[in-house]
């Protein structure tokens, strides 16, 4: 059996009627055998699908056959095994969530740094140059590129709210990067609403980065949006930054709480996971709904008779 691909990818178009081009993509999905997480606006869409190479192939041909969608850019990885046991294809009021409505990166957005001339700019370490992280608190401090500004957010929501620790960099020529691309559009976007005049993003972030510049100088691991939890993307000089959150003894290794009212994402090795069964501390052990620790430290949602064709227009009875 070969390997499954995993695609990332996200476009900023138009979609006049979210809902109808719901029904549709979601028997695309179908169709293909597909699993994932896809979410639809009117802004456009950004997803995270996995499946056969073939089905993979066939889905981003048929995306990119749509006028709408013709200048969407598929990061493409592999992996040995499903990423995802579950289909969710969604209709939200953004395609990620953010407090910048208002923002179309249509209209204007920071310029684009390719992989490799980003890994130029890290080399340099120019002191007129800045890297910024929009990411959240736990994808950063699990890994994050050299020498790079992060922010103390729980959400890309907050972003806003950083803007005065960020103009310092007025002056500065600043590079934007996060997972896949789609938080950039709009964070650089805003910086550039804000007065910032020399901003510019990291084209395709750290996964595209990962894939044509073999990660260099991105210290840790990339957190991701799937079974993996975390993905190693340097294979030039990989490194460790997190610590373990038990033991403190440095793990790149990430899991999830073993209490589900807690389910904190934190960097956790073997060792300190063997402490509190799979929990952050005592407190959360001791909880009376503690999910059984599973040595993996990722708890796939129940399934409660859950069927990706649950929220098709089409049955699989009526397409079968």
């Amino acid at each position: 059996m070969g390997k499954n691909y995993v695609l990332l990818y996200y476009c900023y178009s138009k979609i006049e009627d979210p809902w109808e081009f719901r029904e549709y993509h979601h028997q695309l999905c179908l169709d293909l055998d597909l699993r994932g997480r896809i979410i639809i606006a009117s802004e456009g869409l950004n997803g995270t699908v996995s499946g056969s190479r073939d089905s993979c192939e066939e889905y981003m041909d048929a995306v990119l056959s749509d006028v709408r969608f013709s200048h969407t850019e598929f990061k493409v990885d592999e992996n040995d095994t499903p990423v995802f046991e579950k289909l969710h294809v969604r209709v939200k009021p953004e395609i990620v969530r953010s407090s910048l409505h208002h923002i179309d990166p249509n209209q204007r957005t920071g310029g684009y740094v390719a992989p490799e001339e980003f890994r130029q700019i890290l080399k340099e370490e120019n002191e007129d140059t800045v890297v910024l992280d929009v990411r959240s608190n736990y994808e950063h401090h699990i890994g994050r590129f050299k020498n790079a500004i992060t922010l103390d957010i729980d959400n890309f929501r907050d972003f806003p709210r950083k803007i005065s620790e960020l103009e310092q960099y007025k002056d500065k020529k600043v590079i934007t990067y996060c997972t896949g691309g789609v938080k950039c559009e709009k964070a650089s976007a805003y910086l550039l609403e804000q007065g910032f005049e020399n901003v510019h993003q990291l084209h395709g972030g750290i996964i595209k980065y990962g894939l044509e510049a073999k990660g260099e100088d991105f210290e840790g691991k990339c957190y991701v949006f799937d079974n993996r939890i975390v993905k190693e993307v340097n294979s030039i000089n990989p490194t460790v930054i997190s610590k373990c959150y038990v033991t403190g003894r440095p793990s790149d290794r990430m899991i999830n709480c073993a209490n589900p009212h807690c389910n904190k994402h934190i960097p956790m090795s073997e060792k300190g996971a063997e402490v509190y069964n799979g929990c952050c501390s005592e407190a959360c052990m001791n909880s009376p709904e503690v999910r059984p620790y599973n040595g993996t430290g990722f708890y796939q949602k129940k399934m409660n008779g859950y069927s990706p064709y649950k929220g098709a227009k089409r049955r699989k009875e009526e397409t079968s």
